[in-house]
């Protein structure tokens, strides 16, 4: 026996504001995209100018968990496109 899942329609009103919502979300995200990689250059920079490292392998590690704990396999992705921004390639 198979069931069938139908969508209602959503009225058009309903999904402009929910497309507005999605914008207005995209554009704080895009606003802390910048933020991070900004101050993480600046992380960055201090590490190198006191003698250390480029790379902090742990604390890269560390967030890497975090945002796979939180998000799953996307977040570890999404992690590892937020060090990048920050350090660059490796």
């Amino acid at each position: 026996m198979t069931t069938e899942t139908t969508i209602e329609p959503t009225p058009a009103g309903d999904l402009t504001e929910l497309r507005d919502r999605i914008n207005t979300i995209d554009d704080a995200i895009i606003e802390l995209w910048r933020e991070r990689s900004q101050v993480s250059k600046q992380v960055g920079k201090m590490r190198m100018d006191a003698g250390g490292t480029r790379l902090a392998l742990e604390r890269e590690r560390q967030i890497c968990e975090r945002f796979s704990t939180a998000l799953g396999e996307d977040g570890t992705a999404l992690a590892m496109l937020l060090l990048r921004a920050g350090r660059g390639k490796l």
